[in-house]
C-alpha cells in the first residue's frame, strides 16, 4: 500500500519538500484549490522531481456547485442540466478539456468524473456508464481510473455496495478512484458498518483485477490494508482527510480558519493539542507520544527535548509534514504477506495503541475528537465483518492482488 498526497489549501510546499525528502511520491491534485495556471506550473514542479507523479482529480461530484474558483475552470460545464449534458456533447467537450489538462499537468493516469451519489441507484449507474463509455471515445492515451464518490448511506447499505460492485464487473476498467462521505462529518468513523463496507467495496474491486486508490482518509483507513488497498491518499487540513460534499460550495466553512494546531502521535493512533502533551511530560509519560525510530521523521524533535512542549514554537509545518511522513512510513510497514498476517500487523497496532490510550486516559490526556480509543472496537468489529464476508476468497488469491 502507498500514500498518495491529497491536495489542499496551502499544500504547495508541503508536497514538493515531502517528494524530495522521499525520492518519490503521487500528488491528486485539486482545481478547488489551484487555477488553471497553477495547475500546470505546480504539476510540471511535482514530475519534474526524481519519483514525483501527479493525477488531477476533477471533483466533478456535484455538477451544480458555486465554488468559485472550482467553476472558472475551462471544463467546468457553465449551465448543467443531467439529461441534455448526457446528450447535446456536454459530456464530450468536458472529457477533451480534461485530456489537454491533464496533458499540460503531465499526469500518469487520468482520473475520469464522477457524480456524488446520494443514492447508488439506475440513474446515477447510468451516469456512470455514461462517463466510462464516453471516455473509451475520447483516447487518452493514459490510463483511466473511475471516480467512485458515495454518500455515508449508500456505504452502509450493502445492497448498494453490491450493486456497484455487479456494475463495475460489466465494465472494463482496472482502476478505481473512491471517495466516501465520513458519517455525521466525523472525523474518525464509530461506525463498524461503514469501516467494513468500505472494505468491502475496496476489496471486491481488487477481486476483479483493479488497482484501488482510497481518496480523503485519515491515518483509520490504514485498516484498508486487509482489502490490499492499492494507495490511501490524504493531506494536511481536516477536509483532505475526510471528504465532506459540502465542501465544493462557496458557503462551505472551512476548518483552516480555527487553524487548531495538533500533533500526531503514531503509536497512540491518535492526535494531541499541545497542552497535553505539557501534561504529559508533568506526569512523566511523554514518551507514550514519542514516535518510534521507524516513523520519525525529524520533524518533531523538539517536542521531546526535554523542554515543555508548548514552548518549544511548534507550528503548523512541522506538525503537517510529520503527519504525513509518519502516515507514509506506517502504510509502508501493510499489508504483509498473507491476509492473516497483514490482519494481526494491523490488530497489533491496534493493541499497542489501545494500552497506551489507556495510561494516557487514566492521567486526563485525551485527543478529543481525534482520540483513536472510541473507535479501536469499532475497527475491530468492522475487521470480523469483513473476514467473514471476503477472508476465503481474500487468502487463496492475496499475492496476485
Amino acid at each position: 500500500m502507498e500514500l498518495f498526497l491529497q491536495f489542499g489549501y496551502g499544500m504547495m510546499e508541503h508536497c514538493r519538500h515531502l517528494i524530495k525528502s522521499w525520492g518519490s511520491g503521487t500528488v491528486i491534485l485539486s482545481p478547488r484549490d489551484l487555477d488553471a495556471d497553477q495547475l500546470k506550473r505546480f504539476g510540471n514542479d511535482i514530475v519534474s522531481l526524481p519519483g514525483g507523479r501527479c493525477l488531477l482529480d476533477p471533483q466533478f461530484y456535484l455538477p451544480h456547485a458555486d465554488h468559485e474558483k472550482l467553476c472558472e475552470h475551462q471544463f467546468w460545464p457553465k449551465d448543467y442540466r443531467t439529461d441534455t449534458f448526457l446528450s447535446d456533447g456536454g459530456l464530450p467537450r468536458l472529457l477533451n478539456h480534461l485530456k489537454q489538462l491533464n496533458v499540460e499537468i503531465g499526469c500518469a493516469e487520468v482520473i475520469l468524473p464522477g457524480l456524488f451519489a446520494e443514492k447508488v441507484d439506475d440513474d446515477w449507474l447510468k451516469i456512470q456508464t455514461k462517463i466510462v463509455e464516453e471516455s473509451s471515445r475520447v483516447e487518452f492515451g493514459k490510463p483511466l481510473v473511475s471516480t467512485i464518490a458515495l454518500s455515508s448511506e449508500s456505504v452502509r447499505d450493502e445492497k448498494q455496495i453490491s450493486a456497484l460492485l455487479e456494475w463495475a464487473e460489466s465494465n472494463s476498467l482496472k482502476a478505481y478512484y473512491v471517495v466516501c462521505e465520513h458519517p455525521d462529518g466525523q472525523y474518525l468513523v464509530e461506525d463498524p458498518i461503514w469501516v467494513a463496507n468500505v472494505l468491502d467495496l475496496c476489496a471486491g474491486l481488487k477481486l476483479l483485477g483493479a488497482r484501488v486508490m482510497l481518496g480523503y482518509c485519515t491515518h483509520q483507513m490504514l485498516i484498508a490494508s486487509v482489502a490490499k488497498v492499492t494507495a490511501i491518499c490524504s493531506g494536511t487540513w481536516m477536509n483532505v482527510r475526510s471528504f465532506p460534499p459540502e465542501k465544493f460550495t462557496v458557503d462551505y466553512d472551512e476548518d483552516i480558519r480555527t487553524r487548531a494546531l495538533w500533533y500526531y502521535a503514531p503509536q497512540a493512533l491518535s492526535e494531541y493539542k499541545l497542552q497535553y502533551l505539557d501534561i504529559a511530560k508533568r506526569q512523566g509519560i511523554l514518551d507514550l507520544l514519542a514516535p518510534s525510530h521507524e516513523v520519525d521523521g525529524g520533524y518533531v524533535g523538539n517536542l521531546f527535548s526535554g523542554a515543555q512542549p508548548s514552548s518549544v514554537g511548534f507550528n503548523e509545518q512541522p506538525a503537517f509534514r510529520h503527519y504525513l511522513h509518519a502516515l507514509r512510513k506506517q502504510v509502508e510497514h501493510l499489508p504483509l504477506d498473507g491476509l492473516d498476517n497483514t490482519v494481526s500487523g494491523y490488530e497489533s497496532t491496534l493493541n499497542d495503541a489501545e494500552d497506551r490510550l489507556t495510561r494516557l486516559h487514566r492521567v486526563g490526556i485525551k485527543g478529543q475528537n481525534r482520540d483513536f480509543k472510541d473507535i479501536i472496537d469499532a475497527q475491530r468489529a468492522a475487521i470480523g465483518l469483513f473476514l467473514s464476508l471476503r477472508g476465503p476468497m481474500l487468502r487463496r488469491v492475496w499475492r496476485s492482488l
